[in-house]
């Protein structure tokens, strides 16, 4: 850690020295295109200002709905669109650097009165999630917020937890717990197309990791979903994170060069040729902490290794539409020597015997690839077709070795002597899936906009698992498949606006599994109702259906006879019924409070086929427990969440956000208990602050932003304890847990601190940008779980959250 800090100051003093600079008037062009939300077509002569410009700056739109305004000086701007025959819209908080052009894709929403333009007061997009059909439980995070919140790591995952009712994993994993669901019930998507887990240092049983595989420099705004879905979406329970992927700029050959503690990237964009309107983005990333580590100046041991890549490129035709490619991969390894609880999870219990010693090998790769294709109908309908292949491999190894401890003739400790090491756990899975859909909008007037869609998928898996038995030379396999399972999944969703004030969206989803026959009609359900300019409310329903993952259907399971067979082929599908309500009140045009109160009813949840046994695949992590299991546990997740945001204006925001909420489920016993998830409650503070036109020429901004955090602790299964509270665990007979008192309790409340510092500096053609971020800044180390290990106090040791990490990060725009 003492390295890391001189490698922070050593380049702080090195980046703040081209701070000087001649006086000049620093301006960029912004531009951009806008269409209609629902038809998706270019809106001609629709007027675009920049709000409290004096003189006034505006333009019109041309044939394609293209615009462009010239001059605009640096800082942050406010766009006012308006159109006859539209509600107007405003565009807040556009961040405009000199090294940069700003490019801008907006749409508009007509309106019901065909009348004239309409205004709608306070009708700022900042947060409203951009999918037309999503009403409630959802919003969209910018990459300007994304890359100025603080603890966000440059990681889409992780700004997540900013939000009410989100949060991640409290030992540092990026893993999004939404609503005290499981985090492995969230799905990513890619320019509307499902992926892979997109993390490095991915689990089997998790869809989160140690960092994410992308970064703010490649995203546009994005949706993320957290209940009570639209008609479109659907095989996920908990949330939908729609990521979306930036086109780069068409008519100016661009560059990002990044330097930071944790990897360094390059971003590059352009167009392919002069007037035409394609263009390319491509950015690469290695791990920049492991060439420290090579080098000697952090003086970490075992340090992982990533490296990254995305891509996107766009390609519009005069008469076939409007295509576009988009990829995104990644590769990551570590070695982890001498392997605790508290550092890292290995499968079964062997880490806490004693004269056992654990190395940890763990490797992941993924790569996602996918093609769209837009094709305009006539002037009201659309088909948007998409192709795609992902794959994601994890490779894991445990060498497992036998200690002999040395003593001199006083019983003092000499050293510890390895006599044997051998691999014991081994785990290769290979997923691979093809995905082909298409969706058919049609905008039939104003007031009603239908879309219809299917798609179908075809995953194979290749999953070899094992381990020795015991302390033997046996080795069982857990998994030993290659499988392919198919499903294809079909909606209709429609958008009626009644009149200004009220839309709803219905519909219905179908969920279809060729593996086992299993099949579901999900109707969904939403309505918003603009009661005036400054109150609203929102209902939402909607059933929702899931597969367990593939492991779970094909594990082998020993019999009473001891042979293996795989019980859980005929499983059904996990189920839930999302019911929200909510409320939204502007007090300003920057000023908002939110409010929504959710149920989600569970059933079918896979549980083991034992009556008395607490397990359910709901609470699945790392580890992993095959088991004969069967459709009918339930589960209860509900909750109130309170929301009081100010949007960035006048130099400073704050998001204050809470959530009380209970996340249960019942297992064959028929008891209800706790989900490892269920925290109890959430408090996010975050501020902050720009000062802005600093130095002699006035081109420089230091913001600062802050986030405390406070949660309930993750529910645990305890140490065999008696009554009197002493441990009575018996390594003999690999006998550590109280199975009995399974999440029955937390070791404490968790909190955190969170401090970033930027300094931004605009050139004549270039942009520089300087973050340091502190994560956990008081080193505030929370127990998270316990375990048993005979050489701490009491024989029991903890894991507990990731301690204080500092992060600096180097931008150049040119």
């Amino acid at each position: 850690m003492k390295h890391i800090f001189i490698v922070l100051i050593f380049l702080i003093l090195l980046l703040f020295s081209p701070l000087l600079g001649q006086a000049q008037a620093l301006t960029q062009t912004v531009r951009g295109t806008i269409i209609d939300s629902d038809s998706k077509l270019p809106l001609i002569t629709a007027t675009v200002l920049v709000v409290g410009s004096s003189p006034l700056v505006g333009t019109i739109t041309d044939l394609n709905g293209n615009f462009r305004l010239t001059t605009i000086p640096t800082g942050r701007i406010t766009l006012k669109l308006s159109y006859l025959g539209y509600e107007s819209k405003t565009i807040p908080d556009i961040v405009v650097n000199s090294g940069k052009e700003v490019v801008l894709n907006l749409n508009m929403q007509e309106s019901t009165l065909k009348l004239a333009e309409i205004v709608v007061r306070a009708n700022q997009t900042k947060g409203q999630a951009l999918n037309e059909m999503a009403l409630i439980s959802a919003r969209s995070i910018s990459p300007e917020e994304t890359s100025r919140y603080a603890g966000g790591f440059n990681d889409p995952s992780l700004i997540m937890s900013n939000f009410a009712g989100v949060a991640n994993n409290p030992n540092g994993n990026n893993d999004i717990i939404v609503r005290g669901n499981s985090p492995k019930y969230v799905q990513w998507r890619l320019e509307g197309v499902q992926i892979t887990n997109p993390n490095h240092f991915a689990d089997q049983g998790a869809i989160g990791g140690g960092l994410s595989t992308l970064n703010n420099n490649i995203l546009a705004t994005s949706d993320f979903y957290t209940g009570a879905f639209a008609p479109e979406y659907g095989d996920v329970l908990s949330g939908v994170y729609d990521v979306k992927l930036r086109a780069g700029n068409n008519e100016k050959r661009e560059a990002v060069l990044g330097v930071g503690i944790l990897g360094t990237d390059l971003t590059v964009e352009g167009p392919f040729k002069k007037g035409y309107g394609g263009s390319y983005l491509v950015n690469y990333r290695y791990s920049t902490i492991s060439l420290l580590t090579d080098l000697g100046l952090t003086g970490v041991k075992g340090t992982p290794k990533f490296q990254d890549a995305a891509f996107k490129v766009v390609l519009p035709t005069k008469k076939a539409g409007a295509f576009s490619l988009f990829g995104l991969g990644g590769s990551s390894s570590a070695l982890l020597k001498e392997v605790k609880p508290e550092v890292a999870e290995t499968p079964g219990d062997r880490s806490m015997l004693a004269g056992i010693r654990e190395d940890l090998e763990k490797g992941s790769n993924l790569l996602n690839l996918g093609l769209t294709h837009t094709l305009p109908l006539g002037t009201n309908s659309y088909i948007h077709t998409t192709l795609s292949y992902s794959q994601e491999g994890i490779k894991d190894q445990v060498f497992e070795s036998r200690i002999e401890t040395q003593y001199d003739r006083s019983g003092g400790f000499l050293k510890d002597s390895v006599l044997s090491t051998h691999p014991n756990y081994q785990s290769h899975l290979l997923k691979s899936a093809y995905r082909g859909g298409f969706t058919y909008h049609n905008k039939l007037n104003a007031r009603n906009n239908i879309q219809i869609g299917t798609q179908y998928s075809l995953t194979e898996y290749d999953y070899r698992q094992s381990q020795l038995q015991g302390d033997g030379a046996n080795r069982v396999y857990m998994l030993d498949f290659q499988k392919n399972i198919g499903t294809v999944r079909n909606y209709i969703s429609w958008k009626h606006r009644f009149n200004e004030a009220v839309t709803m969206v219905t519909g219905l989803h179908n969920m279809n599994v060729l593996l086992n026959h299993q099949s579901t009609l999900e109707p969904r359900f939403s309505l918003n109702w603009q009661l005036n300019p400054t109150n609203s409310f929102q209902v939402g329903y909607g059933k929702h259906s899931t597969m367990e993952s593939a492991h779970t259907y094909f594990a082998q399971v020993p019999a009473a006879d001891g042979q293996l067979s795989e019980p859980n082929k005929d499983l059904g599908l996990l189920k839930a019924h999302h019911f929200v309500l909510g409320y939204e009140k502007r007090f300003s045009s920057s000023l908002v409070a939110k409010a929504e109160v959710y149920y989600q009813s569970l059933y079918q949840l896979p549980v083991e086929n034992r009556a008395t046994s607490s397990f359910a695949t709901i609470n699945e992590g790392p580890d992993f427990n095959y088991v004969a299991l069967v459709n009918k546990g339930t589960g209860k997740n509900y909750g109130i969440e309170l929301t009081l945001e100010k949007n960035f204006s006048h130099n400073f925001y704050y998001l204050i956000n809470g959530s009380l909420y209970s996340s249960t489920y019942k297992t064959l016993e028929g008891r209800a208990r706790n989900t490892p998830y269920n925290g109890h409650y959430l408090i996010n503070l975050l501020a902050g602050k720009e000062f802005v036109k600093l130095g002699k020429n006035k081109n420089q901004v230091l913001g600062l932003n802050a986030k405390v955090f406070f949660s309930g602790g993750k529910n645990i299964i305890p140490l065999l304890r008696d009554a009197a509270g002493n441990l009575t665990v018996d390594p003999a007979k690999n006998k550590f847990w109280d199975y009995d008192k399974a999440y029955d309790v937390s070791l404490g409340d968790l909190s955190k601190l969170v401090l970033s510092v930027s300094y931004k500096w605009n050139k004549p053609r270039t942009t520089h940008e300087l973050f340091l971020n502190m994560d956990n800044l008081t080193n505030n180390q929370g127990k998270v779980t316990e375990y048993y290990d005979p050489s701490k106090p009491g024989s029991v040791g903890h894991t507990t959250q990731r301690g204080l990490v500092p992060n600096l990060m180097y931008r150049l725009y040119f």
